[in-house]
């Protein structure tokens, strides 16, 4: 059984994503993040960065105590590597999924999030910012873009890797993207949408919370954190 603790954010559906790919037993705790559910001790004992999502494996590999593993990317790779699925061994292909992994949490992801900073939420309107990373975004699809010209999936195979990038392209058009523009990038969009998983997946996060995370009484607890607090 795998506690997965979760919000309806992309990098909370990662981890159903895979999950519903393995078909293994797993149970979602919701972590509210507009509550600040985020900063209570329970949580920050297995995600001291106070984000989600988190796991809690309670039938590790080792046979040992229960394991819990923080950061989407870790998850994932974490969650390949004990099922044996969606992360190649040999040494070529995995180096092109992580590759691929890291691209997306190092770039796609803090990108299309600032995107969605400065675009949807700021309390100041700022161009420059706006601008910024908007482009930043585009350039990014591009890339993508081009690298599924010759090839279904980023790496070959379906892997942890389409799985960590699809959930940032789901709110393309607030990221003022239009997906016509990236042929491949749309097909590519398109055959993981209709996958059985990925409609499971998304059905989740529609029992789990069906309204916006970011409001004006969430915008303090989201936004507002600073090292001393």
């Amino acid at each position: 059984m795998i506690d997965l603790y979760y919000w309806t954010t992309p990098n909370g559906h990662k981890a159903t994503l895979l999950l519903e790919e393995l078909g293994v037993d797993y149970r979602i705790v919701p972590v509210n993040i507009s509550q600040g559910d985020q900063f209570k001790p329970e949580f920050l004992a297995i995600s001291p960065n106070n984000r989600i999502p988190a796991i809690v494996d309670h039938a590790p590999a080792d046979g040992g105590e229960p394991l819990s593993v923080f950061e989407s990317g870790a998850i994932l790779q974490y969650l390949a590597e004990k099922t044996g699925r969606f992360l190649p061994t040999d040494i070529r292909g995995r180096a092109e999924v992580m590759q691929w992994l890291f691209w997306q949490m190092g770039g796609l992801g803090p990108m299309a999030g600032q995107n969605h900073h400065f675009v949807q939420y700021a309390p100041e309107k700022i161009p420059y910012a706006i601008d910024r990373y908007v482009n930043e975004t585009r350039r990014l699809y591009s890339v993508l873009d081009k690298r599924l010209a010759d090839r279904e999936f980023v790496a070959g195979e379906y892997s942890i890797a389409d799985m960590a990038c699809y959930p940032w392209l789901v709110p393309y058009e607030r990221q003022q993207q239009d997906l016509n523009e990236f042929a491949n990038l749309k097909r590519w969009f398109e055959t993981i949408k209709a996958r059985p998983a990925t409609v499971r997946a998304y059905a989740q996060a529609e029992k789990i919370n069906g309204t916006p995370t970011v409001t004006d009484a969430s915008r303090s607890v989201l936004f507002g954190q600073r090292g001393r607090t």
